[in-house]
């Protein structure tokens, strides 16, 4: 059954697909998709707060920015030291290449990038395909730029009639042969960071570092029968950044429904993590502090002690949304026979014996109840015993706080592939759904 909620027409469906190919067009980097959420929330009515600033302890919606994360979060009148969260966990990095330092490099007249390997890319996807750098420069005084250079690099593969294996076999080694070209000509005039300053409007003597990773720049594209196929880089995990966002604005939207004072019921929060791709032990990583600090100080500016903090952690939920796979056509023996989730049949709820996804029986009754309230399907996903899936901030989130996590996300093809693909219902269902785990409880 494909899963629809109750305003899920295709025109709606249209839209929001429309509305989530630019937010991934506005997001080559985790900076700029916390950028983007920035602009987002900036025009939905939250306000910016600093965290080396007194923050007001009054109803309203705010958000904080730290490096390539975001928090947001709606306080509503009413709230009080121990009124619990709801929160929806995802992260805005995605795996590819990040330039290094000295990264102007060549062979044989072609001007080259050096670069390494960023979390775990399906390396052979990203061959002959035009790919941009996307970051964030950062002078001297600290200051940081946000940059992008469009269309820029590639990574050619050897011809077949250079390597008649390269059909049987295609071993790529990561030093060797994953450096982009970027240009023809002399070496030493080259300078791959002063074109990248000038694009800031600065030079590269302004520069004095620089987090800069390479991006498909191909547009999100839909196709396929009745267009219910959609395709794009960085679904994972921007299909759930996005849906969070989405649904956040929303609740704290009268015009739509909600409101930032609705009542006490709980605080809701989106938190949009950097670095999962690198196992998230970072300051904006889901194992580092960011997501304890924010929801301590909010804890603090409602008068909780420590007791009371706990026991509003003791209520809270998070949910951890973070792409899965669906069932592959030409593969099916990878998957768990009996679990076999199809794109358009809905989201995931991503359950693992060895807890890497934190999923339990009490965390598949919430999202059960969750679904139901939004009236969309939802399908489970299990691996095969013999391939090992990975894992998410779930865990992490739940091992740090204590908070009581459930494993979500939409089901893909190609994950970590340059351009992955989904169903065009699967990204609507699960912000609808997030919408109702946004929703207070009546």
């Amino acid at each position: 059954m494909t899963s629809t909620a109750p305003s899920d027409t295709a025109a709606s469906t249209t839209a929001y697909i429309d509305d989530f190919a630019r937010f991934i067009a506005a997001s080559p980097s985790s900076y700029h998709a916390a950028a983007e959420a920035a602009r987002r929330l900036d025009e939905g009515g939250f306000t910016r707060l600093s965290e080396s600033d007194e923050w007001p302890d009054e109803p309203g919606r705010r958000y904080v920015v730290r490096d390539g994360a975001v928090v947001a979060w709606l306080q509503p009148a009413g709230a009080g030291p121990t009124t619990p969260f709801r929160i929806l966990g995802a992260h805005t990095d995605s795996p590819g290449f990040k330039l290094k330092p000295k990264p102007t490099i060549g062979s044989h007249g072609w001007l080259q990038a050096g670069v390494e390997v960023y979390g775990g890319p399906l390396l052979n996807s990203w061959l002959d395909r035009e790919l941009e750098l996307a970051g964030r420069l950062v002078t001297r005084d600290g200051t940081e730029h946000l940059v992008r250079t469009g269309p820029f690099l590639r990574i050619p593969q050897l011809a077949i009639h250079l390597d008649r294996d390269a059909n049987t076999g295609l071993t790529l080694d990561r030093q060797r042969h994953l450096t982009p070209v970027f240009g023809v000509g002399d070496l030493a005039q080259a300078d791959l960071v002063g074109h990248l300053a000038g694009l800031a409007g600065l030079t590269g003597a302004d520069v004095a570092g620089y987090d800069l990773l390479t991006a498909d720049s191909q547009a999100p594209a839909r196709f396929g029968q009745d267009l219910a196929l959609f395709a794009a880089g960085r679904m994972d995990n921007l299909s759930s950044v996005h849906a969070g966002l989405v649904a956040l604005l929303a609740a704290g939207n009268p015009a739509q429904g909600g409101s930032s004072q609705r009542g006490s019921g709980q605080i809701s929060v989106l938190a949009a993590f950097d670095h999962e791709e690198l196992g998230s032990e970072t300051r904006s990583g889901a194992s580092g502090p960011l997501l304890d600090d924010i929801l301590t100080r909010i804890g603090a500016g409602l008068g909780a002690s420590a007791s009371q903090r706990l026991r509003a952690y003791a209520d809270s939920w998070c949910v951890s949304a973070d792409a899965g796979h669906s069932v592959h056509p030409n593969y099916p023996e990878k998957h768990d026979p009996a679990n076999l989730p199809i794109a358009g049949s809905g989201p995931l709820l991503k359950i693992n014996a060895t807890q890497r996804y934190a999923t339990d029986a009490a965390g598949a009754a919430l999202w059960a109840r969750t679904c139901a309230s939004a009236g969309v399907e939802y399908q489970e996903f299990v691996s095969n015993n013999t391939v090992p899936c990975g894992s998410t901030i779930g865990p992490l989130t739940a091992t740090r706080l204590g908070i009581r996590t459930v494993d979500v996300g939409i089901p893909l093809l190609s994950m970590h592939s340059a351009r992955e693909l989904c169903h065009v219902n699967d990204p609507v269902a699960l912000s609808a759904a997030i919408g109702a785990f946004f929703a207070p409880e009546r």
